[in-house]
């Protein structure tokens, strides 16, 4: 396959529903490193100026610990350039499309809002959900959609109790994440999962400002504010609620916390206004590594009878096979840098105000690295300390924040379903997301036996 054909494979989001292209990846990344991506017109995606992919491991790294040379603030954090200015401003608002000394700032804010009370007080929680999941999936039929049915639900139920969300709003997340992660498929640009009759009344106050799909069907832009209002309606609710009477949820503490080294001349506290785009933050970035993170494990576990049999035997191995599910899997594939200076990566020049977007999926199967790549193999971790550093929660300064939470929902959750399971196999294919960005599992049939 020619170069251009490759990396056009690559970028076209309607590649992914048939699986990731790891062979492409794989020679790219062998004999090159780093490659120039075009960036045709697509459907709902206009035509760019194109970017460099990075491939290779190292390389990975060191773009993500230099926010100097490489901003997430100057473009964004997606491929796709912002459609207008204003565009632009809004998500520069997000602590996800911040450099330094921004996103230092309210990082250290929200760091100190995971109090150890409070995340024992999760742990507890998960512990309770997880039962609770797999006491729903025993008491119905032997085959079960995984995917949206046990794994969605968990990141859901936990993110209502980071953010103080009534648990009974909690698929208002889902349809918000649907809609801004699986833009580019028809199945959840118009999400509405959420019953509004089972919902709070601050939920049905803010979905009267959800948007309403056009002539041809489509939502306004998910990343503009426009195009997700009934979050930030939601999110402001929320947020006055929290000031006026403050929970002992991860936000209510957010909101109350000051900032002791705050930089010259800014302010200590979150406003009300930083709180809407961490509430964005957390309902869906927060909810999509996990909620596709964990059908990945789990289809390496049903592919691989062994390992199943493995885990069943010693669930103590399953904390270790779960930082194998996230790097054989990477639900996150890619992320965006824009370079601020002419720079080099991998031998090419790189010129400032050009995009340099980050290939997770392939760092974390980089050869150098980690032997085998390809292979699901439960015991990597262990026998290879340098598998820690798998890519699939990032690196450097946007090193994800709910890391350790999402080690603690995956290991809690698979350790209820195969104590309280006899088998597991596929009842059927899986379905993928039509996305060059989340590595998304749509639907996935599972038969069990208790």
């Amino acid at each position: 396959m020619s170069l251009t054909a490759s990396t056009a494979l690559l970028h076209d989001p309607g590649t992914y529903p048939g699986g990731v292209p790891f062979e492409v990846l794989a020679d790219l990344r062998r004999d090159r490193g780093i490659v120039r991506v075009a960036e045709p017109a697509l459907p709902g995606w206009p035509s760019g100026p194109g970017y460099w992919l990075v491939l290779r491991y190292e390389d990975i790294r060191e773009v993500l610990s230099d926010p100097r040379t490489f901003s997430s603030a100057v473009g964004g954090t997606q491929i796709r350039d912002p459609a207008t200015p204003e565009d632009l401003r809004y998500v520069q608002q997000m602590m996800l499309n911040m450099d330094p000394p921004e996103h230092t700032r309210l990082r250290r804010l929200l760091a100190k809002s995971f109090t150890p009370r409070a995340v024992r007080e999760l742990e507890s929680q998960i512990a309770g959900h997880c039962r609770g999941i797999v006491d729903r999936m025993l008491a119905g039929p032997p085959e079960v959609d995984f995917a949206k049915d046990v794994a969605a639900d968990l990141p859901l139920l936990a993110l209502a109790d980071i953010l103080g969300v009534p648990s009974e709003d909690r698929w208002l997340m889902f349809d918000w994440a649907n809609r801004v992660i699986g833009w580019q498929d028809p199945d959840y640009a118009v999400s509405a999962f959420f019953d509004h009759d089972q919902g709070s009344a601050m939920a049905r106050e803010a979905l009267r400002s959800r948007p309403v799909p056009d002539a041809a069907g489509h939502m306004p832009d998910p990343r503009s504010r426009e195009g997700m209002a009934d979050l930030y309606a939601y999110a402001h609710l929320l947020g006055e609620a929290k000031r006026r009477s403050p929970g002992d949820d991860v936000m209510s503490i957010l909101m109350s916390a000051i900032d002791d080294d705050p930089e010259p001349g800014g302010p200590s506290r979150v406003s009300l206004e930083e709180f809407e785009n961490l509430f964005w933050l957390f309902a869906v970035a927060g909810n999509e590594t996990l909620r596709n993170g964990i059908p990945g494990g789990m289809i390496g576990v049903l592919a691989d009878p062994a390992a199943q049999e493995a885990l069943r035997a010693d669930p103590e191995r399953i904390p270790a096979a779960v930082e194998e599910m996230l790097r054989w899997w990477t639900p996150v594939m890619t992320f965006r840098r824009t370079a601020t200076v002419d720079t080099e990566i991998a031998g090419e020049s790189i010129r400032a105000g050009e995009k340099v977007v980050v290939s997770f999926t392939s760092g974390n199967r980089d050869e150098t690295v980690y032997p085998d790549p390809d292979t699901f193999d439960i015991n990597r971790y262990a026998r290879t300390p340098r598998a820690k550093a798998h890519l699939a929660f990032g690196h450097g300064p946007h090193f994800c924040l709910g890391a350790n939470l999402a080690r603690i929902q995956m290991t809690a959750l698979f350790t209820e379903v195969l104590t309280r399971t006899t088998w597991l196999e596929p009842a059927g294919d899986p379905t993928f997301l039509r996305s060059n960005f989340q590595r998304g599992v749509k639907t996935l049939p599972v038969r069990w036996s208790a």
